[in-house]
């Protein structure tokens, strides 16, 4: 049904420049016709509404109408934001700084990316040797005219000579995948089609391991697929004849398939998974002629990966008996599980290693800031690599003959910056640092402690201004994600960066279901407990609002796919916590969610509706869908997707949206903000990005009633 909503904003005297007026200009919206159709799905005897199924239909000309006509009404709205155009210069201003990638070498030469400021995208480069004269090896701007075709993957031949690298055209997960002659930059003719979920292993200079579905029947961007397969591809040879090398049972699909070549050509590591956790894993001596396939695990329980060996000597990580992972070694002629043996013990805290040089670097987790220590190859401990700051640091690899590496350091004040470590000597000294308008000096992050509903304690970090004055004022974005094992560490954005100039205070919890405490930090918000990743964000709302931080009038919350999700289960739970509500890419049916794509493969952290009645009415209990009600007054919510998204199909934000315009009794707005030749984000192009962010930031302050920035820019914008 249409409906009229007249929004009328109070500005806020705190943070306006000025005492211009009371009132911010009302904007009238008129929402697009949604229909609605009699489709009911019955679910252990419980009959189920699905009157938005429709808009599921991607590739049909009334789903295409919709969104058109829903982008006409969005995008109306914000270009009536007064300061839009400011945030977007200034975003713009910000951006336009050099930004450089680590180093790596192949072959003869030594890569490196590098985006001169706003390029759409960062452009491949070599040079031989330190000082020589870079020259452009791949340029992805290149790949299509409007930016929206990326480079998604890389992998070199063993002699560097020869390249297989893999686009995405239009943010899809499905991609092609192009191998050219890496010394005169020629293509080869070997184009392999229609790869997704897939990295690129050679085997020595003759071909490459990749992994891909069968093309499924119907629509390719949400039609499931549920078997993967591992093929081998021979160079000269003709994609059809391409060898299967594992997924091709029909008795047991695998949802998941990799394979990698260790870095001596000794062995083919394959791993297999039916979800996001847990998984089998099996070898292949590539030394043999005719190499049978030898099992290390036959189960999905552990998650476990082989990250070097030395001959037949495998070291592999693990969280078998190890919440928080530790690594085994053992021998390839026999390796199940009985016959490991404990290299670096599991500790208090999450192991995430790599390698380089000959060592081992072992990064740990303590409360979700890096720690880095060095281990030879006999388990030694060599030294703990002393860190810049407190902070995330990560990229400690580099291949096992050379003397250096290259790693990066972040935090949410603290650009990216790249330090050469000399391996033997435990050296570090700055190779680039960014030079971006913005003086870290002038803000703070404090780690902070809070207990959820049930008394557990959650850490989070909150970022301000210097100064700021806790007055309950502050316009503040609390971001979360929680799920899926993923840790949020902290990171520096260019983005959230104009957001903090703007008085603005930046927090993000660490909740349950993420991978900050290990395993067990992770399984207790999956399933039947996965309320428990919601109740930790609202206590985090909460915390932020009891201490003066910030009021519901100035709060705003933000997470993307499955935390996405999480803001659509937060507002349709406590709808009063905060002013303005932003799911983007978010997984909002959690009926039918595992219908899409490679969506099935989610159940470990969800469960499905067809697993048993209990299930079923859990997930019914707070899918955002289904829970959005008539006569609740929601916050101004401005939902964003894509239209070529494939992982979390966009219907997921269509029918939340479409509901929350129906069932919506306050005035506050309810948006989709649907970009199209976007995916599930990454390969986004810079331009794309800055457009985006200009309207979440305008969407955000002018809900929270501010007719004016709260601190002016014009002064930097204009120069």
């Amino acid at each position: 049904m249409k409906k009229i909503i007249t929004l009328i904003l109070i500005a806020s005297a705190l943070f306006a420049c000025n005492d211009e007026s009371k009132k911010s200009e009302s904007i009238a919206l008129n929402y697009p016709e949604t229909k609605k159709v009699d489709t009911v799905t019955d679910y252990f005897g419980t009959k189920v509404k699905d009157p938005y199924r429709w808009l599921e239909d991607d590739r049909s000309e009334e789903t295409e109408n919709w969104v058109e006509a829903q982008n006409e009404v969005t995008f109306a709205y914000l270009e009536k934001i007064p300061y839009r155009d400011q945030l977007k210069e200034r975003l713009t201003q910000l951006w336009d700084y050099e930004k450089l990638g680590a180093p790596f070498t192949e072959g003869d030469h030594i890569y490196f990316f590098k985006n001169d400021g706003l390029q759409d995208q960062s452009v491949l480069y070599r040079k031989k040797g330190e000082d020589a004269e870079p020259k452009v090896f791949l340029d992805p701007n290149k790949f299509s005219e409007d930016g929206t075709t990326s480079l998604s993957g890389m992998s070199f031949s063993e002699d560097g000579k020869k390249v297989a690298y893999a686009i995405s055209e239009g943010g899809s997960d499905w991609r092609k995948v192009i191998v050219m002659n890496a010394e005169n930059r020629r293509l080869l003719g070997d184009t392999i089609r229609d790869v997704k979920f897939s990295g690129l292993s050679w085997k020595g200079n003759e071909g490459f391991y990749y992994s891909s579905y069968d093309k499924p029947e119907g629509s390719e961007l949400s039609a499931k697929t549920d078997q993967h397969k591992l093929y081998y591809h021979k160079l000269g040879t003709d994609q059809s004849e391409d060898k299967v090398i594992f997924g091709d049972s029909e008795d047991q699909k695998r949802r998941y398939v990799g394979g990698s070549v260790t870095e001596d050509n000794h062995f083919l590591i394959i791993s297999a998974r039916n979800s996001t956790s847990g998984g089998e894993l099996y070898l292949m001596d590539l030394t043999r002629k005719n190499p049978k396939l030898v099992t290390i695990l036959d189960n999905f329980e552990t998650d476990s990966y082989v990250i070097d060996n030395e001959g037949s000597k495998l070291y592999i990580v693990t969280n078998l008996d190890a919440p928080n992972r530790r690594i085994v070694t053992v021998d390839a002629s026999n390796p199940t599980p009985e016959n490991w043996k404990d290299f670096i013990p599991e500790t208090e805290n999450v192991l995430s290693p790599s390698k380089g040089g000959g060592y081992f670097f072992a990064e740990y987790m303590v409360d979700a800031i890096s720690q880095v220590k060095q281990y030879d190859y006999d388990g030694n401990l060599v030294r703990e690599v002393e860190l810049p700051g407190i902070g995330s640091a990560g990229g400690f690899s580099a291949k096992k003959e050379e003397d250096v590496l290259y790693y990066s350091f972040t935090n949410y004040v603290t650009p990216g910056t790249i330090y050469k470590y000399k391996i033997e000597e435990g050296t570090s000294e700055v190779y680039n640092k960014p030079n971006i308008d913005f003086d870290p000096d002038d803000y703070e992050s404090e780690q902070v402690y809070y207990n959820s509903k049930d008394g557990t304690k959650i850490p989070m970090i909150i970022t301000y201004k210097k100064g700021t004055e806790m007055n309950g004022k502050n316009p503040t974005i609390l971001y979360g994600y929680g799920g899926f094992n993923i840790s949020l560490t902290p990171g520096f954005s260019t983005a959230m960066s104009v957001w903090l100039e703007q008085g603005g205070v930046y927090a993000v919890p660490n909740l349950r279901g993420g991978g900050e405490y290990g395993k067990e930090w992770h399984d207790a918000g999956i399933k039947m407990k996965k309320q428990n990743v919601f109740d930790d964000f609202i206590a985090a709302a909460e915390y932020l609002i009891d201490n003066n931080y910030t009021s519901s009038e100035y709060l705003a919350v933000r997470g993307g796919s499955n935390g996405g999700l999480l803001v659509g289960a937060t507002m349709t739970q406590r709808p009063d916590l905060m002013k303005v509500a932003l799911p983007a890419v978010g997984v909002m049916d959690m009926l039918r969610y595992h219908t899409f794509t490679a969506g099935a493969g989610w159940a470990y952290d969800y469960g499905t509706a067809e697993d048993n009645k209990e299930m079923f009415e859990y997930l019914y209990g707070y899918s955002p869908v289904h829970n959005v009600k008539e006569g609740v007054e929601y916050p101004a919510t401005l939902v964003t997707t894509g239209d070529h998204d494939d992982r979390v199909v966009p219907a997921h934000s269509f029918k939340f949206a479409a509901e929350l315009q129906d069932k919506q009794a306050g005035d506050e707005p309810v948006l989709i903000r649907i970009e199209t030749k976007a995916g599930h984000g990454a390969g986004k192009p810079t331009s794309m990005i800055i457009e985006e962010y200009a309207d979440i930031f305008g969407f955000t302050l002018y809900n929270m009633g501010f007719k004016s920035l709260p601190n002016q820019i014009n002064q930097k914008v204009k120069g």
